[in-house]
């Protein structure tokens, strides 16, 4: 029996849209809002929406491209 390879959406995306550039865009983003305005709730305004952004682009998006059968055309047709 063969085993079927999960396939990764990331392969897919440009540099700008990694795992890594999405970490460290929203870490810069949130670190920067506190050392630039030293404020707890404006620190926290800011990081609402880029966790949510970061927890939909790196734990949902790559599990609905996989379960979606997208990517296995994809794969088939080049």
């Amino acid at each position: 029996m063969s085993e079927q390879e999960t396939v990764s959406p990331w392969k897919y995306k440009p540099w700008w849209c990694q795992p890594w550039s999405i970490i460290l865009t929203s870490v810069t983003l949130i670190s920067g809002s506190w050392l630039i305005f030293k404020t707890f709730w404006l620190t926290v305004l800011v990081s609402i929406p880029l966790l949510i952004w970061m927890g939909f682009f790196l734990l949902i998006w790559p599990q609905m491209m996989i379960r979606s059968g997208v990517l296995d055309n994809v794969e088939k047709h080049p």
